[in-house]
């Protein structure tokens, strides 16, 4: 609780110089007005809401991978997707070129093609390329194996590389 107390002013005088009256405020009688004791109540306290803390904005969701059994792939746009391949592949029996022949790739293990130069990392990977292996494979091949020769950069398109297995799956034995 704070007390003011006010002697030989008279509130009148002490507001009006505090509200842009006078510069100087004007004393009172010492006889007429007695010393002013005025108290300051605290204001009444309002009654406090609990507030929650605010809650962390919440994370975006995760965007759901995508899988390659969440597509359907067509063999027909795979083969036009496919067309980016053929500057090192061939979906031919018994042909290679900079890269290895990918006839019957689905269901082959890696680095398995007699006489072609893979490379190590290729060779010695244990991979069998299935569906699903050759659809995360395709998306960044350099890095699903580290070493491979293989320079292309990867098919980002999730459906591009669903329509390129289809295609490929057209080309077995």
């Amino acid at each position: 609780m704070r007390v003011l107390t006010l002697s030989g002013l008279t509130l009148a005088a002490l507001l009006t110089t505090a509200c842009g009256g006078t510069d100087k405020p004007a004393e009172a009688p010492a006889a007429e007005t007695p010393a002013v004791e005025a108290t300051t109540a605290p204001a009444a306290e309002a009654p406090v809401a609990e507030v929650a803390p605010a809650a962390a904005p919440a994370a975006p969701a995760a965007a759901a991978a995508v899988t390659y059994a969440s597509l359907t792939g067509d063999a027909a746009k795979g083969e036009k997707v496919f067309a980016q391949c053929k500057a090192c592949h061939v979906a031919e029996e018994g042909k290679n070129r900079v890269g290895p022949s990918l006839w019957a790739v689905v269901g082959r293990k890696s680095g398995s093609i007699a006489g072609f130069n893979y490379s190590k990392a290729n060779k010695e990977s244990g991979v069998t390329w299935s569906e699903d292996v050759l659809f995360t494979y395709l998306e960044a091949p350099a890095k699903f194996m580290p070493g491979t020769r293989m320079a292309f950069g990867g098919l980002k398109n999730p459906q591009d590389r669903a329509d390129v297995i289809a295609y490929l799956k057209t080309k077995a034995v």
